[in-house]
């Protein structure tokens, strides 16, 4: 693997109003010297736009930040981009996320996963084009969803994974898939990363963490898959984005194989807790650190807001991340407790959302 500077690049980064996209601006534009960070996002109302609209806002005291609304699946508008900017490291992150949502909505995937990736691939290996540098690393966020329901765990990325349970894993296995062939065809150094679980402060509505704490908030009650038989290896934000930032710095090796050929710089990491929880344990958690933050009065009933309900479509029963691969070349392993990051979600929550502070 090569280590590269990020000091004085210029990096692309799509779906930059997203939960992960926004964190990762940010902690580029704080921490990296002379960065130009290009940010995309087309604003889609998948979930609460005034969220996004709150990260931009953010973004937009960082100098080093210049935001475009668009969708990655207008190639033309990507392929502009790239000659305008010719940004030489890319984080794509654009996606249609959730599992769910995959089974009434197939479209938004088909576009935003297959067609918005491919328009990202082939502008990497057209910034090559007349002898230029180009794009040096390509790194892209495919998902723990592709592991299906592998009875195998902890999960490893050496393990076979052809056997989605939903459309949106599909559309991720197929992002590793088209990545690796375009790192093989045109020697473009790509990194992909199955991201655990994400959760923390601003984070995406549709995750059960926040979802729970709206219907908790107004009374209604909260449905626990599988009678609570389910384990998520939860990842806080910030443990992303730091194995995010040490990927991006480090691009897969170009190395010429037998045959004259290149060998695909391809390379695939799992960036997970390395500690599954029980969803029930993880409610828990969460209703002692809401009434904490006093999101909650401290005489809440939870167990008359709890149900228990049969699995979903598409959901699997265990997500967990065997992360020896990502200690082992980058010196790093989220290690972030469930307790400290839906402390620090709770206390957000409670802040932006100006919810009283219940009597203590």
């Amino acid at each position: 693997m090569a280590n590269m500077a990020l000091d004085g690049k210029t990096i692309f980064v799509t779906g930059a109003a997203g939960f992960i996209g926004s964190n990762l601006c940010k902690r580029l534009c704080e921490e990296i010297h002379e960065i130009k960070v290009i940010g995309i996002d087309n604003m889609n109302d998948y979930y609460d736009v005034s969220l996004k609209e709150a990260r931009l806002t953010e973004l937009g005291k960082y100098a080093d930040f210049t935001f475009i609304k668009g969708n990655i699946a207008n190639k033309e508008m990507i392929d502009s981009l790239f000659g305008e900017y010719k940004p030489q490291i890319v984080v794509n992150l654009a996606a249609q996320a959730g599992v769910r949502y995959s089974i009434t909505n197939p479209d938004a995937y088909v576009e935003a996963n297959l067609i918005g990736f491919y328009n990202i691939l082939e502008a990497c290996r057209h910034s090559y084009d007349e002898g230029k540098t180009g794009v040096e690393h390509l790194v892209y966020a495919s998902s723990s969803s592709v592991y299906g329901s592998n009875k195998k765990v902890p999960y490893s990325t050496e393990d076979k994974v052809d056997n989605p349970v939903s459309l949106y894993a599909a559309t991720k296995k197929s992002n590793e898939l088209m990545a690796h062939a375009y790192a093989k065809l045109y020697n473009i150094p790509s990194t992909g990363l199955r991201f655990f679980t994400v959760y923390g402060p601003a984070g995406r509505p549709d995750m059960a963490y926040f979802g729970f704490t709206d219907k908790l908030r107004q009374g209604k009650n909260i449905q626990i898959f599988n009678y609570g038989n389910c384990k998520r290896d939860f990842t806080y934000i910030d443990d992303i984005v730091e194995g995010v930032v040490r990927v991006m710095g480090k691009a897969p090796h170009r190395e010429t194989g037998e045959d004259g050929l290149p060998l695909p710089p391809y390379a695939l990491y799992n960036i997970g807790n390395n500690h599954p929880e029980n969803l029930l344990d993880f409610v828990d958690i969460l209703q002692q650190e809401l009434v904490r933050a006093g999101v909650l009065p401290k005489d809440y009933d939870f167990e008359a807001h709890k149900e228990l309900v049969p699995m979903q479509p598409g959901d699997v029963p265990v997500t967990y991340a065997d992360t020896g691969a990502l200690e082992r070349d980058f010196g790093f392993r989220p290690s972030t407790s469930l307790r400290e990051g839906l402390r620090k979600f709770a206390e957000w929550y409670a802040d932006y959302y100006k919810v009283t502070k219940a009597k203590l």
